[in-house]
């Protein structure tokens, strides 16, 4: 962090977040908080809400949330310390003078310096596409592609030599030092072959970050070598996880939302028929960090994965990390054709463009692909369905979506529309929904909770029941502290939560997120702090939920000091002793 805690609050607490906010749009007051329409997604019905007291923000159509820095962050596209220095200068805070250490400018410039190799490489590699003898072959399968030479312009596509070392004798005629060629992924180098280049013989397709900036290469053999595409290894400037192809040209389109494809000759193919909307991986699963990135310039998203089943299954698990950050998701039926480009070229761009606008919700897609997995003749099957379809809607937080679809579901498949609704509303109230494997045959739960993000849910959920009804604090005392929170950022948040409670007696929220640059951690600590519990429950509901999540959230870390002190003898009993003690637990959070 360039700038210390307290100089950080100090700035925060100067400037009010209604106020701040207000500047930006329009706010109307409504109750104890402010509403506008939401700054980052379209909409007619103002769900953006403002509170004052807890000097953060949060909307409930795209999920957006945190404190004034956040706002500043995603509004302007700065970075921490940007905001922090408009807001100083909006407060009149004078901030001290701060220099980058001789550290951090040898990492920027080593970083500049493989972006300028990356370029240099992505004009070599086009030149020979399309200038040189040996690029003829790769540019007669482009235009085979159907592929104009437009795109391939547009695309900077081009092509690396039959030569194993042509890129390296190349960038070293430039100056570039085998360390650095090697820190790049453009060129290995080992003791007994020496220097090679990553890639040979292959189509090649620069990847940009969102800034159009050079930072990898995807390549694509030619004739029937393996494996058929690799990309660029992680390196200093390219982060598969955090990056989308073609995500620099998407930001701009004037079409509606960002339609997410498997592979870039799929993206490149759609861009060529209109859809400057398509993105895709970069040879990974689609994550987390690539969700956050297409929700700063869309609330809308289209999945058009391949039609088989491993499309499928890809298209379940996106669905579900789409869902996480709050972006509306649809699915695009290429049936019977298997990804984008096919169907484009058999069917055209009009048919593509009417596959769009009939883009099923995802909502309805899974439940289409669950309701084929069952025998709905079969009453166990159907029971079984009905918990899969429940604790999928009791994801949806909020309220008028969440019912709509439990009255759709329920005429579409004939269930039970009350039965169905208190199942929705159990699992939501207990927040421990587990996602979903997918197999050929069936869709199971898993029980073991694989997923990170499964595994640590009660403590997300803990305090999240926290923040909202301070007075846990005092009736928790003695039961759950900061440390039974093994979640790295959790904790942290637990920590100064507590700290501030004994302090104050009270929970400051927004001074929270300031501990947190990385803007997806903010958004992270937000969506805790200001979430709202969107499901209606009675006291008792409420404090078996509670104790649900207590409970869980104490064995986690019981599990954890278990595996710990395997060696320890006395310690380990003790540790079995408390962990019987908890599962027998109950907490009274009744007042007297």
């Amino acid at each position: 962090m360039y700038y210390s805690d307290d100089i950080i609050e100090e700035v925060r607490s100067k400037c009010d977040i209604v106020d701040v906010i207000g500047e930006y749009v329009s706010l109307k007051h409504k109750g104890n908080s402010f509403s506008a329409c939401c700054p980052f997604h379209h909409e007619k019905t103002p769900s953006f809400h403002i509170s004052r007291e807890k000097q953060m923000y949060h909307c409930f159509g795209c999920g957006v949330g945190g404190n004034v820095y956040t706002f500043i962050m995603e509004y302007e596209n700065m970075s921490f310390p940007e905001a922090v220095k408009l807001l100083a200068d909006r407060s009149g805070v004078k901030l001290p003078e701060q220099e980058m250490t001789g550290e951090q400018k040898a990492k920027e410039n080593y970083k500049n310096t493989l972006k300028e190799m990356n370029k240099m490489a992505a004009a070599y590699f086009h030149y020979l596409l399309t200038k040189s003898e040996h690029g003829k072959k790769a540019l007669e399968y482009l235009t085979n592609r159907g592929l104009t030479e437009e795109t391939i312009n547009n695309f900077a596509m081009g092509y690396s030599d039959i030569y194993e070392n042509d890129l390296y004798k190349y960038l070293k005629s430039k100056g570039f030092t085998d360390a650095q060629m090697k820190d790049s992924g453009l060129v290995e180098i080992r003791e007994n072959k020496g220097a090679t280049d990553k890639f040979w013989n292959r189509v090649m397709v620069p990847i940009l970050d969102i800034n159009g900036k050079v930072i990898g290469f995807g390549g694509r053999v030619l004739g029937d070598g393996t494996p058929k595409y690799i990309n660029t290894k992680e390196t200093a400037v390219f982060d598969k996880s955090h990056n989308l192809f073609a995500m620099n040209i998407a930001k701009r389109s004037k079409r509606r939302g960002i339609i997410i494809c498997e592979g870039y000759m799929d993206v490149i193919s759609m861009h060529q028929a209109g859809f400057d909307n398509a993105v895709a991986s970069l040879g990974t699963a689609f994550t987390i960090g690539q969700a956050t990135i297409i929700k700063r310039y869309t609330e809308e998203v289209y999945l058009a994965y391949d039609s088989d089943g491993a499309g499928t299954k890809a298209t379940l698990r996106a669905i579900e990390i789409l869902r996480e950050v709050g972006l509306i998701t649809r699915v695009i039926d290429m049936k019977p054709y298997k990804d984008p480009d096919e169907f484009i070229k058999n069917l055209g761009q009009e048919a593509y463009e009417e596959r769009v606008k009939n883009a099923v919700t995802s909502i309805v897609f899974e439940a289409n692909t669950i309701a084929a997995n069952y025998n709905m003749q079969d009453p166990e099957d159907k029971i079984s369905f009905t918990k899969e379809m429940a604790k999928r809607l009791s994801t949806i937080e909020e309220a008028v979506a969440r019912h709509s679809y439990i009255d759709a579901i329920a005429e579409t498949y004939k269930l039970d529309r009350d039965g169905f609704k208190a199942m929705v509303s159990k699992y939501g109230n207990m927040g421990m929904v587990n996602k979903p494997q997918y197999t050929e045959e069936r869709v199971v739960v898993n029980q073991k909770r694989t997923e990170q993000s499964d595994v640590n849910k009660p403590q997300r959920l803990l305090l999240t029941w926290m923040v909202n009804d301070v007075s846990l604090f005092s009736k928790l005392e003695g039961v759950i502290s900061e440390e039974d929170f093994d979640n790295e950022d959790y904790y942290a948040v637990a920590k100064t939560l507590y700290e501030q409670y004994k302090s104050t007696g009270k929970v400051n929220p927004a001074a929270i997120v300031n501990y947190f640059e990385d803007i997806e951690k903010q958004r992270l600590v937000a969506q805790i702090l200001q979430t709202e519990l969107p499901f209606d429950v009675s006291e008792d509901e409420k404090e078996r939920a509670i104790n649900d999540v207590i409970k869980k959230t104490k064995l986690m870390h019981i599990e954890a000091e278990l595996t710990k002190n395997t060696g320890d003898v006395q310690k380990f009993q003790e540790l079995i002793m408390q962990k019987a003690k908890v599962s027998k637990m109950h907490i009274s959070l009744k007042n007297g």
